[in-house]
């Protein structure tokens, strides 16, 4: 199957002194797929030689096609090239021609534009092109006699009434490329993108991301062996792409008999076994990266170095797996050399000391200047990046330098030697993190920072674990568990549940009050109903500062808006409804303050104005919560006749007010104030939501304790006095009763 998805077509221009030779090298390696010679200006002779020079590069792991020239191709086959076809336009050698010559397994791709070019394609013999090239996308100074740019739109139009795979090309940058993709492309061709980029190997990379999708947890395989004791192999892979945020998948390619006191035998499966896991893996899912590790024999590597180039992932960490601690040498000679061909394939190299030294073909490097030679010496062979580590290397330090040799760069990165014998493992924890590290975005350095910092925490804490009598494993996710402990976050529906069901009893508690009974009944004590009202007044000028400093303090300006009308609504609206209760001749004046501050008032309002003292947003609404939740319940369910149908008659003597508890308005606001506290709560570290539900509860047991003071006091001196005021006052408007 052809992978079209990322086609370079050359541009001598634009590839400059670099020449195209080394552009299409680099991209190549990038992730281009597909690649055509295009050199309007050479002579026949020069692209024979240029398609000879690029099929050597690509060796293979691209297509290889030439624009137009369908004598050079055949011409390159016949001096040994491998040349996998042709590229024709509407006025160039004809299609059917290429297909005689070059034969059925050719890719051909033709030029198109119009309808009446798709017409004419329908009309040629089954098989004779593969693909069709549709644009211009945008205008482009590449093609100067280019037609009128289609655009995304245009494009779209054409790929849907084609039956024919359509890369489209022409003017095409890195932002179109998703789109291109959603409009049915099945590749993008792009010029400029890669033989102008300073980089067209990290362009390439950038460009292949876009087409796959940018997964925000990035898509590690390991290809590796198994150690059943959990600490190296696959199983410290996994661990390891999961602790750096990665999603990890294995294909296993050799079972181990092994603990932490060492190997005691191996079994390797059938190659063919190991590429059929590898090919159920990427038939299904993208990868963004893969980490290689052991390999125990010539033909498993042949196999992986063949689904490398099938595939062409595009990051590539490999660990070489060749020289046991003790010196000796792990694999065959013919394994070695077909490793150092799977070298080639890599991005980044990690050997420990004694396999650079191998692979270097020197002496074991006794200090570190030495080591750091030796893998610009490797880099410089295998064309790929090498991270040369110290921990073998005697004394207090433990270095690593990350080295490149076709960008002369050393980048070093010293650190002290963590004293544990908690090191099972730590080659394969540590290839498999820069494999993630990269693949979330990071370059190389900023990869190899980040893994070595996670390793040196999970090398610390690897002791605790205390696993196994040798060297044990390394602890994958201490800084995890440090950090953000093991508790699930819950959802916002979750906090809901959980928070109304922590308060059960108190809620059980306020439905057994006397003085709801009462409210119930209509039996209540009229100054018991009274005091309650002048107590809530009092509760609502400071609830309605409260209210004013969540408004302060929410993120987003929707809640910012709530909380304030919320305050604004207890000031105008309900304070206004006590006053025609209490002070019905002066509406709200000095004396609907007048009442002492009880204890259960002074208690209630105090924790409210501690808590927003503390700043936290989430804790202060937590705290504010059960002032709307429990009267919305409460007033529903008393409406609703579930303490006695008397609640409902227009004949009880506080209908109006058991009307207010109902207020639709008011339950609506207390939906609203629900999903912030817990949207709050749901996104909070546990800390914070446990601060969160302590304020919450608390303040649920402050309404009980206010429903409950009522009917502890004797109001019966007042009786008289609160009869008269009761039968001066109008009825009171919607609203809820506070």
């Amino acid at each position: 199957m052809i992978d079209l998805s990322l086609y370079l077509v050359t541009d001598p221009v634009l590839c400059g002194e670099r020449g195209v030779v080394e552009v299409v090298r680099e991209a190549v390696a990038g992730g281009v797929g597909i690649v055509q010679l295009r050199d309007k200006t050479a002579t026949d002779e020069q692209i024979v030689e240029q398609l000879i020079e690029l099929s050597d590069v690509i060796d293979g792991r691209a297509a290889l096609v030439v624009n137009d020239r369908l004598d050079a191709a055949l011409e390159a086959r016949a001096r040994g090239a491998r040349v996998d076809g042709v590229h024709l336009g509407q006025s160039d050698a004809s299609v059917e021609r290429a297909r005689e010559l070059l034969g059925p397994d050719a890719i051909i791709g033709l030029t198109a534009n119009t309808a009446a070019h798709l017409d004419a394609v329908r009309a040629l013999p089954p098989g004779t092109i593969d693909h069709l090239g549709v644009g211009v996308i945008r205008p482009t100074s590449t093609k100067p006699d280019h037609p009128e740019p289609l655009g995304i739109e245009g494009f779209r139009a054409f790929a849907e009434r084609s039956e024919f795979p359509c890369v489209a090309i022409g003017g095409v940058g890195i932002d179109d490329v998703e789109a291109l993709r959603d409009a049915g492309a099945a590749g993008v061709a792009v010029v400029s993108a890669l033989c102008a980029a300073d980089d067209p190997r990290a362009a390439a990379r950038a460009l292949r991301r876009r087409w796959r999708g940018a997964a925000s947890v990035p898509r590690v395989l390991s290809i590796a062996g198994s150690d059943p004791s959990g600490g190296a192999g696959i199983q410290a892979d996994l661990k390891s792409i999961g602790a750096n945020g990665g999603y990890g998948m294995a294909a296993i390619t050799a079972l181990s008999v092994q603990n932490t006191r060492g190997v005691r035998a191996v079994h390797v499966p059938p190659a063919d076994f190991l590429r059929a896991q590898l090919d159920a893996v990427t038939d299904d899912i993208d990868i963004d990266a893969v980490k290689i590790g052991m390999l125990a024999d010539a033909e498993v590597i042949r196999t992986v170095i063949s689904w490398l180039d099938d595939v062409r992932p595009p990051i590539v960490v490999v660990d070489p797996v060749m020289v046991a601690t003790s010196g000796d040498r792990l694999l065959e000679a013919d394994a070695e050399a077909a490793l150092r061909v799977l070298l080639r394939r890599a991005d980044l190299v990690t050997p420990n000391l004694l396999e650079l030294a191998v692979l270097a073909d020197a002496a074991v490097a006794d200090n570190w200047s030495d080591a750091v030679a030796d893998a610009e010496r490797l880099s410089a062979d295998i064309g790929a990046a090498v991270l040369v580590k110290g921990g073998h290397l005697g004394g207090d330090q433990s270095p690593d330098a990350f080295v490149d040799a076709t960008t002369a760069t050393v980048h070093e990165f010293p650190g002290t030697r963590i004293d544990t014998d908690a090191t099972h493992g730590t080659g394969c924890s540590l290839s498999s993190a820069l494999a993630t590290q990269r693949a979330l975005g990071k370059d190389w350095p900023e990869a190899v920072g980040a893994a070595r910092e996670w390793l040196r925490e999970s090398l610390r804490g690897g002791a605790e674990l205390q696993v196994g009598h040798g060297n044990g494993p390394i602890d994958h996710f201490a800084g995890l568990r440090a950090r953000g402990g093991i508790e699930t976050s819950p959802t916002s529906d979750e906090v809901v549940t959980r928070w109304w069901e922590q308060i059960a009893s108190i809620r059980a508690g306020i439905d057994d009050l006397p003085f709801i009974r009462a409210l119930a009944d209509g039996t209540l004590d009229r100054g018991a109903f009274t005091h309650y009202l002048a107590q809530d007044a009092l509760y609502l000028s400071g609830y309605a500062r409260v209210l004013a400093d969540a408004a302060r303090l929410a993120p987003t300006a929707g809640e910012q808006a709530f909380w304030a009308n919320a305050a604004h609504g207890s000031i105008v609206g309900e304070l206004e409804l006590h006053a025609q209760w209490l002070t019905p001749e002066d509406g709200v004046s000095d004396g609907t303050f007048s009442a002492t501050p009880s204890s259960a008032t002074t208690a209630y309002l105090d924790h409210l104005r501690s808590t927003a003292y503390g700043g936290d947003y989430a804790q202060l609404i937590a705290a504010l919560l059960p002032c709307f939740w429990l009267y919305t319940d409460l007033g529903t369910r008393l409406n609703a006749g579930c303490f006695g149908e008397y609640a409902q008659s227009a004949a009880h003597p506080y209908a109006s007010w058991l009307r207010t508890y109902a207020d639709d308005s008011f339950a609506e606001a207390t939906q609203q104030a629900i999903g912030y506290t817990a949207s709050a709560a749901s996104a909070s570290d546990a800390p914070g939501r446990a601060r969160m539900l302590r304020a919450f509860e608390a303040s649920a047991r402050h309404e009980l304790a206010f429903f409950a003071e009522p009917l502890a006091l004797d109001h019966r001196s007042n009786s008289d006095r609160d009869a008269s005021a009761l039968s001066r006052s109008p009825s009171a408007r919607d609203s809820k009763v506070v």
